[in-house]
């Protein structure tokens, strides 16, 4: 795990000494947007227009971040308009890199073998973690966007207008953005990276307090989806993508890796079923690949398991029925 500094690769693990050992996340730094019209976003920046082919998109399928554009790139049928690389599961001293193997593929774009140079490419001076999803602009050659919440809501209307693309899809709702943002806010704090905080912890007061917000935030998320089919209520919203990601790696990664271990997801009832859903919707089981999670981390992650051994189970049968449609 790496960063650029002034466009230049340095090999350097998170610095927690700052923080008393609490893991920082640092915010992303493409933050344009794309739009059905081309005007700015929400966030300002520039403005792209959603046109096809002229985007490529960037994931790892070992990161949850990725994760959730891969999901909407599949649901919205963006396949065809969005062009794809997929860096390799191993993550060393020089950070994601390209090889066209193990279900990874070549920068079918440049032909870069880093996931740096993408970043050098857009900015020659840039300073900052090298991360995944990036979205790329064919047309200007550089990045629209590196932070994946911004991506999934452009990939939810920015194409709508295109040939094939499912636009009667609607994962943020008008009405409901008020209620989607609002439970969004405590599963990115306490569960999408809160298993994180748990995980690069490198004090026992900083691991245990990561620890309790992340259970006491999954033991509410039992309780609200014991009476909701999903977070929203009988509608399936981005709120429960975003979760969704997080829970299909919990058990085979963050249980043991991150040591959340106070209980399983599987020991949840509902969590458990509404997971075995998601997972079974049509093209969802495609875009989750478990050899990458599990060998990224357990491999790439030196400082947290220095053997780089990486586990044989556990045996979790997604297939199985969930039992969520009396909800």
């Amino acid at each position: 795990m790496g960063m650029l500094v002034d466009g230049v690769w340095k090999d350097v693990w998170y610095d927690t000494r700052k923080s008393e050992g609490r893991f920082k996340r640092a915010d992303s730094q493409f933050r344009n947007w794309v739009t059905a019209d081309g005007s700015a976003g929400p966030t300002g920046g520039d403005g792209f227009a959603g046109e096809s082919g002229r985007y490529h998109l960037y994931i790892s399928y070992a990161c949850p971040w990725a994760h959730r554009t891969l999901i909407f790139r599949q649901l919205k049928g963006l396949e065809p308009h969005i062009s794809l690389s997929i860096v390799h599961y191993f993550m060393g001293s020089g950070g994601w890199e390209f090889h066209d193997k193990d279900g990874g593929t070549a920068d079918t774009l440049h032909g870069f073998d880093h996931m740096w140079q993408v970043y050098t490419a857009a900015d020659p001076s840039y300073t900052g973690r090298v991360t995944v999803p990036v979205l790329w602009d064919k047309k200007t050659n550089t990045i629209v966007s590196n932070e994946s919440s911004e991506i999934i809501r452009m990939f939810n209307s920015a194409f709508n207008g295109l040939e094939g693309v499912n636009a009667d899809l609607d994962f943020y709702p008008e009405a409901l953005r008020t209620e989607i943002d609002a439970i969004n806010e405590p599963v990115y704090h306490h569960v999408n990276n809160g298993v994180y905080k748990c995980g690069f912890a490198t004090a026992q007061e900083a691991y245990e307090e990561a620890f309790d917000a992340l259970f006491s935030t999954l033991d509410m998320l039992e309780e609200r989806l014991s009476t909701r089919r999903y977070l929203l209520g009988d509608r399936l919203t981005e709120a429960d993508w975003r979760l969704f990601t997080t829970l299909v790696r919990f058990d085979p990664v963050y249980v043991g890796h991150f040591k959340c271990n106070r209980q399983r997801i599987f020991d949840y009832p509902a969590l458990s079923g509404y997971l075995r859903e998601l997972y079974q919707m049509p093209g969802i089981a495609g875009t989750v690949n478990m050899t990458h999670i599990k060998n990224h981390y357990y491999m790439s992650h030196e400082t947290v398991n220095p053997t780089r051994i990486v586990p044989k189970g556990p045996d979790i049968d997604l297939k199985a029925p969930h039992g969520r449609d009396g909800l």
